[in-house]
């Protein structure tokens, strides 16, 4: 065990872990933020997916020794500015406006995609979209709606 200091949502952390351990489990387990989901465990179906220095990463393997030193963002971190929440994200407003959840346990995964696909590509395509959500699995199927989604925070994100 070793102490780690996490920049967590904009603010200073410090939990006692393993540094193998999974930023999942200590985000979810030690901090408490379980908005993040545990999907499979591998990587593959994106529900775990988080921002570590802006980049999208399955929070299930990357370990806490890895983001030390970096800002991690979660989904309860996206519409937060200086520690306070203050508004939702573009892309949480554009998945309410296009009813894009079903049941709902992909969408912190989804949206965290999408949110650092929209950072670095505020105009993608159709196929730029299905190339940057293809590691996000949905099982209700809701992919139309996503991609609707995405276009329509893209546009907001713009004006």
């Amino acid at each position: 065990m070793a102490q780690f200091p996490l920049n967590v949502n904009g603010q200073s952390r410090t939990i006692e872990a393993d540094g193998e351990m999974p930023l999942l489990w200590a985000l979810r387990d030690l901090l408490r933020l379980t908005g993040t989901k545990y999907g499979c465990g591998i990587g593959m179906c994106g529900a775990c997916t988080v921002h570590l220095d802006g980049t999208a990463v399955r929070s299930c393997q990357t370990t806490v020794a890895d983001a030390r030193g970096k800002k991690v963002v979660t989904i309860e971190g996206l519409g937060l500015e200086r520690g306070k929440q203050v508004a939702l994200h573009a892309v949480q407003r554009a998945w309410i406006a296009e009813q894009v959840p079903q049941c709902g346990y992909c969408q912190s995964g989804q949206i965290m995609s999408a949110a650092a696909l929209l950072a670095n590509k505020p105009h993608p395509t159709d196929s730029e979209i299905d190339d940057a959500m293809t590691g996000n699995i949905c099982r209700c199927a809701t992919y139309f709606r996503i991609r609707k989604a995405i276009h329509t925070a893209a546009q907001e994100m713009r004006a």
